[in-house]
């Protein structure tokens, strides 16, 4: 169906559209289960709502939180979010995929320590309990630019990716020997991430990154491509390397691309002679993988937001108008989050893709969760742009229409152009100048 613009006035509207391109996923007329308190081991969670990790740019040159770091996470401790999922950590320097992603190391664990322990305190004196906050961590693989310029880890040519961005010279591909050695950082992020006061270390496998590009290295010989075992070896040994240093009930999880959203032998998640058709055989076998090692919260999405960035967070206005309309977008993630939940009932499942539905998304993730979709309802760009929004919805029993994400895609544009990431619509204050000045300085360089 043809791309359309937000439009929808009422529910009963966004339900009808729903049902126009297919079916509409569950909605909710009470919200009140999105206050559930959830176990999970020996954690509580205090309600259903997270904070998916939005990435800000704006750490120091060393990888320390910096001054728009903390105002923003201090804003989602206000928030009253049960989950904080904090943002993509380096495992490595030379995985930075700017030079201001954070990169937790024994030189910055004091200041990681400090802005944890800070979060954990706002949210104690405003709600009464502190969030369980997740650190992912992170190889940025293609997108690796450490030091202000282009330094690629890439798992194999890929033609899609590479169309607009070629890459020259096969220095760039990572050898079996480099994968190899990646493996044990991330035992290492785990122990430091514990030390410094993170509740769970997130073994990031999605949107194109290292680990997530390498589960569909069809092609790529050797250990570490060809068969589901060996493009998985590297994400399972990580996620094992985790547990071997976690700790008492500290939490081991991922944020798993379940879809790619492009076709054999470019993308995960499809069948060969398929196209873009989600097949989530392997990504179901990889998930019960995961269960049988121990893995009890999982965040499930899909695509990858420098390519088909539509796949994953439906928007009105972007780089390129998709072929498919936004709702089109959610239901596939839904029906794919409900893939998973309904297979693995005991494990919690953070579901995504609700930012896009504005204020009527509390409805929609709370009738998820009642139908048994997911168990926890992800808000991601709505937390840039929206932050109190849970206060307010457990306030007023709505949120503020005025205040919400209007999927404008800016967010992403601002980090695109080089500067921090943040709403320049809605934290108009904090994010025009900036987003002005990065402008002005991308005009001057055209000159």
């Amino acid at each position: 169906m043809k791309h359309e613009t937000f439009h929808y006035e009422n529910i009963e509207a966004i339900k009808a559209k729903f049902n126009e391109i297919g079916a509409c996923p569950p909605v909710a007329e009470n919200i009140g289960t999105l206050w559930d308190e959830v176990s999970l081991g020996a954690h509580s969670l205090k309600n259903r709502f997270v904070i998916q990790p939005m990435e800000g740019c704006d750490g120091t040159k060393a990888g320390a939180p910096d001054e728009l770091t903390k105002r923003r996470y201090l804003r989602f401790a206000e928030s009253g979010a049960g989950v904080i999922w904090f943002e993509a950590v380096a495992i490595v320097h030379e995985g930075r995929a700017n030079p201001r992603q954070l990169y937790l190391s024994s030189e910055t664990a004091e200041e990681f320590k400090k802005l944890i322990a800070e979060i954990k305190e706002t949210a104690i004196q405003k709600h009464g309990f502190a969030p369980k906050i997740i650190m992912q961590a992170t190889h940025s693989g293609r997108q690796s630019r450490p030091d202000d310029a282009p330094k690629p880890v890439i798992a194999y040519r890929h033609a899609l990716y590479e169309k607009t961005r070629p890459i020259p010279g096969d220095e760039c591909i990572a050898s079996d020997d480099a994968l190899k050695a990646l493996e044990e950082k991330f035992a290492e992020a785990t122990v430091l991430a514990q030390e410094v006061g993170f509740d769970g270390i997130d073994v990031k496998c999605c949107h194109g990154y290292l680990l997530n590009e390498l589960l569909s290295a069809y092609t790529r010989p050797g250990l570490y491509g060809g068969s589901f075992e060996n493009r998985t070896r590297l994400f399972r040994n990580g996620v094992d390397a985790a547990f071997s240093a976690a700790k008492g009930d500290f939490i081991v999880t991922s944020r798993l691309n379940i879809y790619d959203g492009f076709p054999y032998p470019f993308g995960f998640g499809v069948k060969e002679g398929e196209g873009n058709t989600p097949d989530l055989t392997e990504g179901m076998k990889l998930v019960g993988e995961l269960y049988q090692k121990g893995m009890r919260l999982l965040n499930i999405t899909a695509g990858n937001p420098y390519v088909n960035p539509h796949v994953n967070r439906p928007y009105d206005s972007g780089g390129y108008m998709p072929e498919e309309h936004p709702l089109e977008g959610i239901l596939r993630m839904s029906n794919c989050t409900e893939t998973v939940q309904k297979a693995y009932p005991d494990m919690v499942i953070v579901g995504s893709a609700f930012s896009y539905l504005r204020q009527f998304a509390p409805h929609f993730a709370a009738g998820a969760i009642e139908n048994g979709n997911c168990t926890l309802a992800g808000f991601g760009r709505q937390s840039f742009a929206y932050p109190q929004f849970i206060e307010d919805l457990k306030k007023n029993g709505e949120m503020n229409p005025k205040k919400c994400c209007v999927s404008c895609s800016s967010c992403s544009k601002m980090m695109r152009m080089g500067t921090v990431a943040g709403c320049m619509v809605k934290d108009q204050e904090v994010y025009l100048p900036l987003y002005r000045e990065a402008v002005a300085k991308q005009e001057r360089g055209n000159v």
